[in-house]
């Protein structure tokens, strides 16, 4: 009723408030919206101007998406009014808007009213401008044609990836009989424009990329698709938004995968009497464990770069990948010691967090690394270090003066015997005879 009562946007700032707690309603119980859905609609029409319009509308496609998918036969007008306005927001505005409109999208068009057609059409229409614009710039390679059109091809590159993440169009309800492979053609045209000379249209590319590949993971196993990655992450002079933006796309691919499985364990919890679904799950995860694979090595090399947010993201994917267990963690306890010597405190705390985690589990990994772990520490440093005429130092420069491993000397501490290795292993490195 506060919501009802609000329309005025006199208050927008409650409105927000209002509806975001609506949506974290939605998110642990939908079925308590179920009965105030065509309440929620309306607002997919709000005149954006501010920032709090754009979260209204952001939270409201949120709430839909949950709660549409529930409704016991919803009106035919309801679904209708709730595509086409949609569809408005998709056309219209911008990145986290289409993002969240395409998700609600898929909730409603995937579940409810089938209505493939009407998604084929503004696929179409996206991927349609992204070939033209292709095949005009292959012609004339000097041409100015990307460039007085730069924001429909930012545009059309989001969208189309946006929508394949949410549709598989290579379904016969989307392309009919036709024999095209429609996931290649957009792998085939996004890979053209990672290839641009302008970092932004290269950036768009990549996020769409990573989208499609959320919907087919396999894709990621192609080899230019591997050469792009690892030489954007591998390459010293690459820009640091690529470098993050391919990061981040590890990132997302791994948070939905962990969704999926979650969410296939819970569906296999209600029919685990009849049939055997723990073997589907294993299947995707052997697929997520195969494709981290490919990238381990240049994502842990990403932790010895200058800027922090790098290191960040980096440090994101490798825990994720550790919490489902994708990789045999041995391999990053080196560099997990290294990230403990970050000044950022939370990127520290979490480092020294996955080496308790492996600790607890394999004891005697960490002993076992801890040299190497020191070497990568240096390397860490040295990166960090903006003053080259500054030596690095092993302790933090603030009031506490710790040792910059002070956590891994903890670790090691409570065991005699791998206490004595270890200075010992460190002082052989100083013995001049060898």
């Amino acid at each position: 009723s506060f919501a009802d009562s609000d329309n005025k946007g006199v208050n927008s700032g409650r409105l927000v408030a209002c509806i975001t707690t609506l949506f974290l309603f939605s998110k642990i119980r939908p079925q308590l919206m179920v009965k105030h859905a065509m309440t929620m609609q309306p607002y997919l029409t709000t005149k954006c101007s501010t920032q709090n319009d754009f979260m209204v509308i952001c939270n409201v496609a949120k709430i839909l998406e949950l709660v549409v998918p529930l409704m016991e036969h919803p009106s035919e007008t309801f679904l209708a009014t709730i595509e086409e306005d949609l569809m408005k927001l998709i056309i219209k505005y911008g990145m986290t808007v289409v993002q969240h409109c395409v998700s609600c999208l898929g909730a409603v068009v995937n579940k409810v009213t089938q209505n493939y057609k009407f998604v084929w059409a503004c696929f179409n229409r996206y991927y349609g401008a992204l070939s033209k614009l292709k095949s005009q710039h292959q012609e004339d390679p000097n041409s100015t044609i990307l460039t007085a059109n730069k924001p429909a091809l930012l545009r059309s590159l989001f969208t189309v990836g946006a929508l394949c993440r949410h549709f598989d169009f290579d379904q016969e309800d989307f392309k009919g009989n036709s024999k095209v492979n429609i996931k290649d053609k957009v792998l085939e045209l996004l890979m053209y424009f990672t290839k641009h000379s302008d970092e932004e249209v290269q950036t768009k590319a990549i996020i769409g990329l990573g989208f499609a590949f959320i919907q087919h993971p396999s894709l990621m196993f192609e080899q230019e698709v591997k050469t792009l990655y690892n030489s954007i992450l591998s390459d010293k002079n690459c820009s640091v938004n690529l470098k993050i933006q391919v990061l981040k796309n590890l990132q997302t691919y791994l948070q939905e995968e962990d969704t999926r499985m979650q969410q296939a364990d819970r569906d296999w919890k209600k029919v685990a009497k009849q049939e055997d679904l723990k073997e589907m799950g294993d299947i995707s995860s052997g697929m997520s464990s195969s494709i981290m694979q490919l990238y381990l090595k240049q994502v842990l090399e990403a932790f010895f770069h200058t800027q922090s947010s790098v290191r960040h993201f980096a440090l994101n994917v490798i825990a994720l990948t550790l919490n489902q267990g994708l990789i045999h963690p041995v391999q990053c306890v080196p560099y997990l010691i290294a990230m403990g010597t970050d000044p950022e405190p939370s990127m520290r705390n979490k480092a020294d967090q996955q080496l308790v985690e492996i600790d607890k589990k394999y004891a005697g990994f960490i002993h076992m690394k801890a040299v190497a772990g020191m070497k990568m520490s240096y390397q860490v440093q040295q990166a960090i270090n903006t003053c080259p005429q500054d030596p690095v130092r092993g302790f933090r420069h603030d009031e506490s003066s710790n040792a910059l491993c002070s956590h891994l000397y903890s670790m090691i501490r409570g065991n005699r015997q791998h206490r004595r290795a270890f200075l010992i292993s460190l002082l052989n490195l100083f013995d001049d005879t060898a």
